[in-house]
């Protein structure tokens, strides 16, 4: 894949950045560059890689998935300046 000019002010346009004439001709080579470095990333054989989480080995630490209603109605009121039956009160503001 290779950027050209009208590709590099198309982008800078959407990205909503003013990218000066000597700026853009500058960024072609420096993106072509960078597209150059993933082309060749994906020559690597990665056959039986597994994915990892971290440079170092390491196991996620996961939660079991339980379906719950969390039992917090209390707290998440309890700074609330008027509330009622774990419902927050607030002002009419519609009439």
């Amino acid at each position: 894949m290779s950027v050209d000019l009208a590709t590099v002010k198309r982008v800078a346009r959407l990205a909503r950045l003013a990218v000066s004439e000597e700026d853009a001709n500058r960024m072609v080579g420096e993106l072509n560059g960078i597209l150059g470095f993933v082309e060749q990333l994906s020559e690597v054989d990665v056959t039986g890689v597994e994915p990892m989480t971290s440079v170092t080995p390491m196991d996620m630490r996961k939660r079991h998935d339980d379906v719950t209603d969390g039992d917090k109605a209390d707290d998440v009121v309890a700074n609330a300046p008027a509330t009622d039956r774990n419902f927050f009160l607030v002002p009419k503001v519609v009439e």
